[in-house]
């Protein structure tokens, strides 16, 4: 695996290293102690899998907040999404700016997400299927979201007029907590 630093202290895109021969290839996803090495959280609780039948759906932007703040390890396994997230850590140099990437099977990449991060995605493709992994099981009570076009962040977002949840929709904007 090849771990690339984003702008973003403790976001990491990580490259898969194939081993190719003419039955296909082997490559590791996943190695807990590679993951300390580089001081990472290498927790793993709950693995979900998202399947998205139209190109523009768009899910997000989704978090769970302390004490169940959680690291996800995306990955898209079939068609083709952008991945974004939006720093939500008030004591970061990079408070509310976003970060979006393109992920496929291609490309073979995933993004390591920490603690204090919204995430959210967008369908390129017909049938694209997500994998990801979590540090945290879900918590209903602590899972929020901001609004995917909130103005606080400006995200751009490759289609314009995604399909959307209802719910996804009337997320609030981001206000910081005054507790």
């Amino acid at each position: 695996m090849i771990f690339t630093k984003t702008e973003f202290e403790g976001v990491f895109v990580i490259e898969l290293e194939p081993i190719k021969d003419e039955r296909g290839f082997f490559a590791r996803s996943w190695d807990e102690k590679i993951f300390q090495e580089k001081n990472l959280n290498p927790a793993i609780v709950q693995c979900n899998i998202s399947i998205n039948n139209k190109k523009g759906t768009l899910r997000g932007m989704h978090y769970q907040t302390s004490p169940y703040a959680e690291v996800k390890i995306i990955r898209c396994t079939q068609g083709s999404l952008y991945d974004v997230i939006v720093d939500l850590r008030p004591y970061s140099k990079t408070f509310k700016k976003w970060f979006g990437i393109e992920l496929n099977p291609e490309n073979h990449k995933m993004l390591y997400i920490p603690e204090g991060f919204a995430h959210g995605y967008q369908t390129l493709k017909d049938e694209t299927e997500l994998f990801y992994q979590m540090s945290q099981v879900y918590m209903p009570q602590y899972y929020v979201g901001i609004r995917w076009n909130d103005p606080n962040f400006q995200i751009k977002w490759p289609i314009k007029d995604p399909i959307i949840s209802d719910k996804d929709s009337s997320w609030k904007d981001f206000q910081m907590d005054k507790t």
